[in-house]
């Protein structure tokens, strides 16, 4: 996450000197990583560079993740490790996806020498060869271009899934937060934070009430028939598994597990089902 591990010199030159992002994979170099490998900021790969991200926007992005003992955190493009480590630190456990072997050992030592080896592990691997569904969160400095070529994986996640990227968004989907670090920061200073939504298309029914939804990633719209009314719904959307929208001036709050829906309305609970 230290690094646009792919794609940096698509954004370092190609949106500088060319004005049009391009991608390509770090060069592999070769098996046997020198152990006294050191990253150069700026390093050339293949049709690519390596920049670090600053410590204070690592800071940040897991503070705006919730970062918590019990979360599992990967790194997309994890790079030197930093993200990776840091999280660790904090208890979480942490793993890191790189593609360039002499990045891998070299975060391999670094958590090694943090005293963070079991919590902080890092793998040789393609991100879009490779299966991060566990995760809790997911972490990732990518170009836009390469961000939507994973959105519908990470739509897929489980709903709750908290992703985080340093500096490049999602397309329409638009971050729930996003947030500028000022300090010891001075290139790619921003970071933003989607929280996986649950599917509540559909139509449910709960007693004699008929509530019709459309998605748009967390964005809901539709109505809500009662008796011979039909009410539009308002200040609709998703948090992970959370619903709440307003109809006829209440205001209603529930969880989405499934086919099921439970929550409240002016503290009175209401149950239903999608049919």
């Amino acid at each position: 996450m230290t690094l646009f591990r792919r794609s940096l010199v698509a954004s370092a030159l190609c949106l500088v000197a060319f004005g049009h992002p391009a991608w390509a994979q770090v060069s592999e170099p070769p098996n046997t990583p020198a152990a006294d490998y050191v990253p150069d900021e700026g390093q050339a790969g293949k049709d690519v560079i390596w920049l670090p991200t600053a410590q204070s926007l690592v800071d940040r992005m897991l503070r705006l993740a919730e970062l918590t003992p019990k979360d599992h955190l990967i790194d997309l493009g994890s790079g030197d490790g930093r993200l990776v480590i840091t999280a660790a630190q904090r208890g979480a456990t942490a793993h890191g996806i790189e593609y360039n072997p002499e990045l891998v050992a070299y975060a391999q030592r670094a958590a090694a020498s943090a005293g963070m080896g079991r919590r902080a592990t890092f793998e040789k691997a393609d991100i879009f060869e490779s299966d991060f569904s566990k995760a809790t969160v997911i972490t990732l400095f990518l170009l836009p271009d390469l961000n939507m070529r994973l959105r519908p994986t990470l739509l897929a996640m489980k709903p709750g899934t908290r992703i985080v990227s340093n500096s490049f968004d999602m397309g329409d989907w638009e971050p729930d937060e996003t947030v500028a670090v000022k300090e010891s920061c001075t290139t790619y200073c921003n970071a933003h934070k989607w929280t996986v939504p649950a599917q509540a298309a559909g139509t449910w029914r709960f007693g004699n009430s008929e509530l019709v939804l459309t998605q748009t990633f967390q964005k809901l719209e539709g109505t809500l028939r009662q008796g011979g009314s039909t009410l539009p719904i308002s200040e609709a959307r998703m948090h992970g598994t959370r619903i709440a929208f307003v109809a006829g001036g209440q205001r209603y709050s529930g969880e989405v597990d499934g086919a099921r829906m439970r929550g409240t309305v002016d503290g009175k609970p209401w149950r239903a089902s999608r049919s």
